[in-house]
């Protein structure tokens, strides 16, 4: 039997009622019967509710306690929610391990890419199904699965994915035993990352603009970066001896600017083995052919200066000195070795439905 949402609990109405003025395709009745899909819908059995686990991480970018609390209302509707806020780096991956072991069927992340990093850690290995809500400044994983960049409206759209039960196995990469979603980054973009986590106030306020400025700032400033030097080596034989920047992607794109995407190795996936970047120099020639590869959406090409693999399940990143490596945009402690290795079907995804 299926139990249908009545008007009051629709996430379009429950915003209307906190204030919230939404038109768009994703978040209202017009839209979804403009979709294809039946409304109200919802497929799970009456004597089968969904026990949901919902992270918050209350200091991300774009959470607000307004925002928050509509959507705790619509999955609470007509499912069992059990609500955490985190209030410290890592609390995620005890939180969502709780949650898997003690029944949850589905676990929220609602907050940036960092959070549904540390849920994907703690919930990795069980039948608990996984899914991001955007909250942070880019939200580059729930935006690669396809869900809009605006939390109310990827709740409207988790809601019909999970009436219809689409939850399908996705891989990820393990960096040092640290599991990530889209990449893990070693030298250049680390420092990028670090230098913009140090501002964090101008992180959340200046959003994509400060990502350009501190990545021009690092690129200029940094009279050490030259001395970087990465050696790698993948179970398909590549090697490159000398590297100033490698990423690994399990997914594409690399980040948003904006509303663009920045795909460098657009054949990566959820249903592929890892892809891999090498920078053997900054210098303006590659920085070229960087943005001409992003300007056409085609990806990296292979050359000398710039090295592309892909269908990788094991790379390993070495140096004679400490470098910094930046994992989901996480930057985690320096290193010497970096190990790096593909798991297939390692966790469950509430996918949104495709687009009719």
């Amino acid at each position: 039997m299926v139990r249908h949402i009545q008007p009051q609990h629709t996430v379009c109405s429950i915003a209307k009622q906190n204030g919230y003025h939404l038109w768009d395709a994703r978040a209202t009745t017009l839209g979804l019967l403009l979709n294809g899909y039946p409304y109200p819908r919802l497929a799970f059995p009456q004597d089968r509710i969904v026990r949901i686990t919902l992270i918050t991480n209350p200091v991300a970018s774009s959470v607000t306690r307004r925002a928050t609390i509509v959507i705790q209302k619509a999955l609470a509707a007509d499912h069992e929610l059990d609500v955490h806020e985190t209030s410290r780096s890592g609390q995620g991956i005890r939180l969502a391990h709780g949650a898997a072991r003690g029944g949850a069927d589905v676990i929220i992340a609602l907050g940036g890419d960092g959070t549904i990093n540390e849920v994907v850690n703690g919930a990795m290995g069980e039948a608990t199904a996984v899914v991001p809500l955007p909250g942070g400044s880019t939200n580059v994983f729930a935006r690669s699965l396809g869900y809009p960049n605006n939390a109310i409206e990827a709740t409207s759209v988790l809601i019909d994915a999970l009436a219809a039960r689409n939850i399908r196995p996705a891989s990820v990469g393990v960096a040092n035993g640290r599991a990530f979603l889209f990449h893990v980054g070693a030298g250049f973009d680390a420092a990028v990352v670090e230098r913009v986590e140090r501002r964090g106030q101008l992180k959340r306020w200046l959003g994509h603009a400060y990502f350009t400025l501190a990545s021009l700032r690092t690129l200029f400033s940094r009279p050490d970066r030259q001395n970087l030097s990465l050696s790698a080596s993948t179970d398909t034989g590549e090697s490159i001896s000398s590297a100033k920047q490698i990423t690994v992607f399990n997914t594409s794109p690399y980040s948003y600017f904006g509303h663009f995407p920045l795909r460098i190795a657009p054949e990566a996936s959820i249903d592929t083995p890892l892809s891999a970047v090498a920078l053997a120099n900054l210098s303006p020639m590659v920085l070229a052919r960087i943005i001409q590869a992003l300007r056409h959406g085609q990806g990296l090409p292979d050359s000398p200066r710039t090295r592309h693999w892909s269908d990788i399940r094991q790379i390993s990143i070495r140096s004679d000195r400490e470098f910094l490596y930046q994992l989901d945009g996480e930057v985690l402690d320096p290193v010497t070795e970096l190990d790096v290795t593909h798991h297939p079907d390692a966790v469950n995804v509430v996918m949104p439905l495709p687009q009719r």
